[in-house]
């Protein structure tokens, strides 16, 4: 069965609001999940934008986070360890923690909040990418889940 992903700030599919992107604060919105499989030891998030011009944009890598949680709040600090305990990876803007929206100017850009229930405890040092994380958790997935969020800017 997979993670059922939802947030209280927008629905799969929806609109992200202006304020988890680079046109307003730019803090990671509030991500909610159930249905992590038994014998789960870790959780990773991975927030990426196939829509990119460049390619797939990563926004967001977060990894060993205990599965004994089943959400985070909004504006997770972009430090390198996240009062939760986990560790945050480097994202495409080359900084630690979360990166918001900021598509060019045109059409919707698609934002796949990824959620990965694992058998393992990923084990890497802060400031992983999200190539070594998926490298690490290689065979190691129990079940995921996704949130779909779109963005446009003016």
């Amino acid at each position: 069965m997979p993670i059922e992903v939802s947030s209280p700030a927008f629905q799969d599919g929806d609109l992200i609001p202006s304020r988890y992107t680079c046109e307003g604060e730019d803090i990671s919105p509030p991500l909610e999940w159930t249905n992590l499989p038994a014998g789960s030891k870790s959780i990773a998030l991975i927030c990426d934008d196939p829509d990119a011009p460049v390619g797939t944009w990563v926004h967001w890598v977060l990894y060993d986070l205990s599965p004994k949680l089943n959400k985070l709040p909004e504006a997770i600090p972009g430090r390198e360890v996240t009062p939760q305990g986990a560790k945050q990876g480097i994202n495409d803007f080359r900084r630690s923690g979360y990166g918001g929206p900021c598509p060019p100017p045109g059409k919707p850009h698609r934002y796949f909040f990824k959620i990965y229930a694992l058998d393992i405890e990923p084990g890497l040092p802060a400031g992983a990418t999200k190539s070594d994380l998926l490298r690490t958790i290689e065979g190691h997935v129990l079940a995921e889940g996704q949130l779909v969020g779109l963005y446009k800017r003016g």
